[in-house]
């Protein structure tokens, strides 16, 4: 999918977890192969981000050095960001990586910065713009077939709305393989974001941000599946857009401060 030109810089969030590698078994940044994958076979380069501290300021200065960011799947979002008490089957709280990707996602809105978030990405973009969320499917839906539990994907087949962001990237076929994984999902959507796809059952797998050049959530995990990147190569186009915009810029201002 490399069309040979300039990669761009697709930065991913990551997890910070106790893992084991040899003698040591410390706290480190973990980010599962699939992505990085995903990404470089899509013809980008990626930037691992750890969960970190930062203000607004530093948040803009890490998407000013990006061409794209990718926010991944992971733990679930504390419930207290979208004002609601936590479910008994909800997850501890990762308050760090709550706080580092809701303000990279908000730098990378002001700064239109192309990007995709996957499953808990998709939910940090609705409760980071004033959504909530459902905090465990299996009582709305009456099982567990969003997320099978023992890292088993569950493949359904999702369409998406004609029209969208989403359906321009996937060619107009208007179908693609979810890989489901999530025992949480979009609750109120927020201001703002416009759904793209649902379920049978109504439960919401894609929404997108129309008044940004790239934005795009999904709850399904395109990761997973190797055959079809269609969502990767959607953001790698938009990232290498955004450069040559931004060099046709600078090639402009050059011109006029030379005159």
């Amino acid at each position: 999918m490399n069309d040979g030109g300039v990669r761009p810089v697709i930065g991913i969030t990551s997890y910070l977890e106790q893992a084991q590698t040899g003698v040591w078994n410390v706290r480190a940044s973990f980010l599962p192969e699939v992505y990085i994958r995903a990404v470089t076979d899509a013809g980008g380069t990626v930037v691992v981000l750890p969960p970190q501290a930062i203000d607004s300021s530093a948040a803009a200065r890490i998407i000013d050095t990006l061409d794209g960011l990718i926010v991944a799947g992971g733990a679930d979002v504390d419930p207290r960001r979208y004002g609601q008490q936590a479910h008994a089957k909800t997850g501890a709280p990762r308050e760090d990586r709550d706080a580092f990707e809701d303000a990279l996602i908000r730098a990378a809105l002001d700064a239109d910065l192309p990007f995709l978030g996957i499953c808990r990405g998709a939910q940090m973009l609705n409760v980071t713009l004033g959504g909530d969320l459902i905090q465990h499917l299996p009582d709305q839906i009456g099982d567990e077939r969003y997320q099978l539990g023992a890292a088993q994907f569950n493949e359904i087949e999702v369409s998406v709305e004609p029209g969208s962001r989403i359906a321009e990237v996937y060619g107009g076929d208007l179908s693609a393989t979810a890989p489901l994984y999530h025992h949480q999902a979009i609750g109120e959507v927020a201001t703002g974001l416009v759904v793209t796809s649902r379920t049978e059952d109504g439960i919401i797998e894609a929404v997108e941000r129309p008044g940004s050049t790239f934005c795009l959530g999904v709850q399904w995990h395109p990761e997973e599946h190797e055959k079809d990147r269609r969502l990767f190569a959607g953001l790698v186009a938009a990232a290498r857009d955004r450069m040559a915009a931004d060099a046709a810029r600078a090639e402009v201002s050059n011109v006029k401060e030379d005159v």
